[in-house]
């Protein structure tokens, strides 16, 4: 990898003709399935689908981003792809949980014993791997984010649904570096949303779902899709914990907040990726402004250590305003690996 990579959290834009945007931008993030976003019809929709992904790969190349993701194209959202296509989840009669912000919302409904009985995103893998020669990521959603995305009407406790979310990502983890990624990022933004409970359960699911992994690993936490929750804390409240976690790289947010990376000092041995993009903020940065926010890293952190990304998912904004963005990034990037030589 080339000294300061750049890279996107996950998600791309997806464009207008497939996913009817105002749908999306009108509702919380859906935790069940929720077909109507979909403008193409069903016997097309795969077909779609691919376009788009390869539309994200070839703009994000062109950008000049040195990791490449699949955008989350075929994603409603980005747990509700993996979550609604495990066993033991009812979707058809689903349950009720509150969203970060406080609201309720769909869940998918625990009915029976949590198991991954097929591979979920390989062939996102293996199509992303045909059509870039640059390094890849693909995400996936943690086993506690799950675990809060769902009403458990059948473990005991929360702890133990959140381990069996565990076991199945751990197994889709392990097939898609067997498919050929070289990072698979795991989302757990309710680890901030939710510390308590993530520090009595959620990071011992997160280690297990790491448990016997070989490949570069990635957690991210953030504060919430921009478009959807508005306020930003001045800190994180679950992050120093991650420091004994077996994970590589950890994903944070610092554009929107203003984030203190200080906190930084606390996970000397992760490589950090550094959210650096306002998603708030239709304007499209300018490559010194990127460049800035990355630089105030450089005193906790050398650069070895960091990789310039987006604060968090792409999904909201337009595509000319996503497209502009990545291409400050790499901006920053050249800026940078030219004052450092």
């Amino acid at each position: 990898m080339t000294l300061l990579p750049t890279s996107l959290v996950g998600s791309y834009a997806q464009p207008d003709w497939l996913i009817d945007r105002a749908k999306l931008a009108g509702r919380f993030p859906p935790r069940v399935r929720a077909k109507e976003l979909w403008r193409v019809e069903e016997q097309y929709l795969e077909q779609a689908q691919d376009d788009a992904t390869l539309l994200a790969i070839r703009a994000q190349e062109r950008a000049g981003l040195d990791v490449i993701t699949d955008g989350e194209m075929r994603r409603e959202s980005y747990s509700n792809h993996m979550a609604t296509a495990l066993d033991g989840v009812d979707i058809d009669n689903p349950g009720t949980a509150l969203d970060r912000s406080g609201h309720p919302n769909p869940v998918p409904r625990i009915a029976g014993e949590i198991r991954r009985t097929h591979p979920i995103e390989r062939r996102d893998v293996e199509f992303l791997r045909a059509n870039t020669d640059r390094t890849i990521k693909i995400t996936v959603p943690g086993p506690f984010t799950m675990s809060q995305q769902a009403q458990n009407d059948f473990y005991p406790d929360a702890e133990a649904a959140a381990m069996a979310y565990a076991a199945a990502v751990n197994a889709e983890v392990k097939d898609l570096f067997e498919a050929g990624a070289d990072v698979v990022q795991i989302d757990e933004p309710y680890m901030q949303a939710r510390p308590e409970p993530a520090r009595q359960y959620g990071l011992a699911a997160l280690n297990a779902a790491l448990e016997g992994v070989t490949g570069t690993t990635a957690v991210h936490l953030c504060f919430g899709y921009a478009a959807i929750i508005h306020e930003r804390p001045e800190g994180y409240s679950f992050l120093p914990e991650l420091a004994g976690c077996p994970v590589d790289q950890i994903s944070i947010e610092t554009a929107q907040s203003g984030l203190d990376l200080g906190v930084l000092r606390d996970l000397t041995d992760k490589t950090i990726i550094l959210g650096v993009i306002d998603l708030s903020d239709p304007a499209v940065e300018t490559a010194e402004t990127v460049a800035g926010r990355v630089r105030r890293a450089f005193d906790h952190l050398p650069p070895e250590q960091i990789v310039i990304a987006t604060d968090c998912g792409m999904k909201y904004l337009p595509r000319d305003v996503a497209d502009g963005k990545m291409a400050a990034m790499a901006g920053a990037a050249s800026i940078l690996r030219a004052e450092l030589g």
